[in-house]
Order: structure tokens, then sequence, then C-alpha cells
């Protein structure tokens, strides 16, 4: 289940398809499924349906999603191409927030660290054919 936490600096539609992609990662979801409709989700997570609408269009442009009018979004079949060079800088930013939260919560850097690690093996696992 996907969590919004209000306070973060983070914008809601961003978490929301940071939770999102997780889940597709994750292999949640099925190629050919079909997500809950924009204003179902917004009602479950108590956002407007523009914030989740926004959600669905970035993980649409990012390949995970195919947004059909009337239908809903549906989970693309995804290959994994190799990262490009805009990959590492997405994925450096939040992850640099995260881990700014983490030391301030007394958590250590080698305890980060390793939870990152844990946890990239765990979803790795499960994405494997």
């Amino acid at each position: 289940m996907l969590r919004i936490d209000l306070a973060s600096r983070v914008p809601v539609y961003e978490q929301i398809a940071n939770g999102l992609r997780a889940e597709l990662v994750s292999r949640k979801f099925s190629p050919g499924e079909k997500l809950p409709t924009v204003r179902t989700l917004a009602i479950n997570l108590g956002v407007h349906h523009n914030t989740v609408a926004e959600a669905y269009r970035q993980l649409a442009n990012e390949g995970w999603l195919e947004l059909k009018r009337h239908h809903g979004a549906i989970v693309r079949e995804r290959n994994h191409p190799e990262a490009g060079p805009d990959t590492m800088e997405r994925f450096t930013r939040p992850l640099r927030e995260l881990v700014a939260k983490g030391l301030a919560d007394g958590l250590s850097p080698s305890s980060l660290a390793r939870e990152m690690i844990e946890t990239a093996r765990g979803l790795e696992e499960r994405t494997a054919p």
C-alpha cells in the first residue's frame, strides 16, 4: 500500500510515482494489468485526482505504463535497457535526501549502505526472470 508523507519535501505526485515504481519493479503488477483508476487511487490516498494523474503521466513517460483514455493505466512489458547518462543523477538526488534524513535520525552511514544493498538485492531477486 502506498503511503504519503505530507510533511516531506518530496512532492506528493513524486511520492506516488516512487511508490508505484517500487511496486512495478517488484512485479506486484503484471504486464497488461490495469492500475486503480486515477480517482480511486486519489480517494484511497486522500489527494486530488490531478496529483495521481501527474504520477501516472510520469510513469508513462518512463515507459512503465500505457495511458489509454477511458481505459486507465495499463502496466507495460518493460525491458530493462542499460542506464542512460541521466539515470544516476535522477537516482542520486532523492538518495541524498533519504541519507540526510537517516543520518539526522541517528542512523550510521554503514547501516544505511547495508540497508540499501539489501533492499536492492531483494528487489533484484523478485524481478529476475
